[in-house]
């Protein structure tokens, strides 16, 4: 098995899609280099292995004196790895789904301003397809939260354009309504009449956004599109699909959404999860005392 595919592919969804640092992802990188070539001398098809057998190469390397810290990364390294085989739908359930980790202090996720936001969709078009494509599938992305693989898969008959809504298939092909305003359904109409005009159905992809050649966009095309309408909206840092949902759900939650009804949106599995995203920035915070305190 040549693992030099899945390797980058791997590298590419961790620094494009995850937006981890340079750091993390050869980290976590080297982890499943190790993992794939220890497959590749059992004669295992990664793709078919089991929790058992994940958990046979974490004993193995603990026999030989790994640390805690060191086995806890590479099993968290194992569920972000089975994570994008999910995505993509070559596995069904991950195999890495029951390691559970000890509690640790959780990063809170980053998200843009409603300001940065609005800068990013208000960015300067070029009149092209694909400039007109890359701010139809932003305006969706920030309007659902959905995840990025889950964007570049819909198709045009996952949209309900005139109940507004879109249907998405998550992980473990997990499917969920969610819910679209009246821009991201403009954006849509006006898409899929440029669409139509460009390409023959019978010449170009099933999905729902397809670039230049009628072929499916990717989410490494998309996250550099992400990143040239942040530098052309003016915007700092650097920008991922992932940072998106992010945004969604601060923002959501911020202007009084209810936890549930996020988790829903987003498709998680555990209410928990979507719990990281109920923290308040400093100036939030001190607002509220100032508002609310008795002597403020």
């Amino acid at each position: 098995m040549d693992i030099n595919a899945p390797l980058e592919e791997y590298r590419k969804y961790l620094s494009l899609e995850r937006g981890l640092s340079i750091n993390t992802v050869a980290s976590y990188g080297s982890d499943i280099a190790q993992f794939l070539e220890y497959a590749k001398e059992k004669g295992l098809d990664p793709l078919k292995a089991s929790h058992q057998d994940l958990d046979d190469w974490l004993w193995t390397l603990k026999t030989k004196g790994l640390g805690v810290a060191s086995l806890y990364r590479k099993m968290e390294a194992l569920k972000s790895f089975y994570a994008l085989q999910a995505s993509e739908r070559r596995i069904t359930d991950s195999p890495a789904e029951p390691f559970r980790a000890p509690r640790r202090p959780q990063r809170l996720p980053k998200c843009l301003s409603r300001e940065e936001i609005d800068k990013l969709l208000t960015a300067p078009l070029d009149g092209s397809f694909e400039s007109a494509r890359t701010r139809t599938m932003l305006e969706l992305l920030y309007a659902t939260g959905m995840r990025v693989s889950e964007l570049v898969s819909l198709k045009p008959e996952s949209l309900n354009l005139a109940d507004g809504w879109v249907r998405v298939f998550g992980k473990g092909s997990k499917e969920r309504l969610v819910p679209i305003h009246a821009r991201a359904i403009a954006l849509l109409k006006q898409y899929l009449s440029l669409r139509r005009k460009r390409f023959d159905e019978d010449g170009c992809a099933p999905e729902l956004f397809v670039g230049r050649g009628g072929r499916k966009v990717s989410r490494v095309q998309f996250w550099r599109d992400l990143r040239d309408l942040g530098k052309a909206a003016g915007l700092k840092g650097e920008l991922h699909p992932h940072l998106l949902r992010h945004s969604f759900a601060t923002h959501m939650l911020r202007n009084g959404a209810d936890l549930r009804s996020v988790q829903e949106l987003l498709g998680h599995a555990s209410l928990s999860t979507t719990q990281i995203y109920t923290h308040l920035d400093p100036a939030a915070l001190k607002e509220a005392h100032e508002k609310h305190h008795p002597r403020g």
